[in-house]
């Protein structure tokens, strides 16, 4: 990566973040402890950064169940979790 960097909203909070990483990689990046939450409420993050485990579904732009692993952040995106932030 050549230091760019995009602008997303995580969750109504507007982030700067590396231009090319990853949304679950700009989730981490900004404390974000997971996607969504269990059926017991304990939250649920990215596993295998490859799209199998499904854990890192996002809404992104509006659209539900987006991968958040296969997507790759760019200008204005706006994502959407289950999960707070940690603070």
């Amino acid at each position: 990566m050549n230091g760019a960097r995009v602008q997303v909203t995580i969750d109504g909070r507007v982030v700067v973040v590396p231009a090319g990483i990853s949304v679950a990689a700009a989730l981490a990046i900004e404390g974000v402890r997971g996607t969504r939450t269990s059926v017991s409420g304990q939250p649920r993050a990215a596993v295998c950064g490859m799209g199998v485990c499904q854990e890192c579904r996002v809404t992104i732009d509006g659209r539900a169940h987006v991968l958040g692993c296969q997507t790759v952040c760019r200008n204005g995106l706006v994502v959407e979790t289950t999960v707070s932030r940690d603070e």
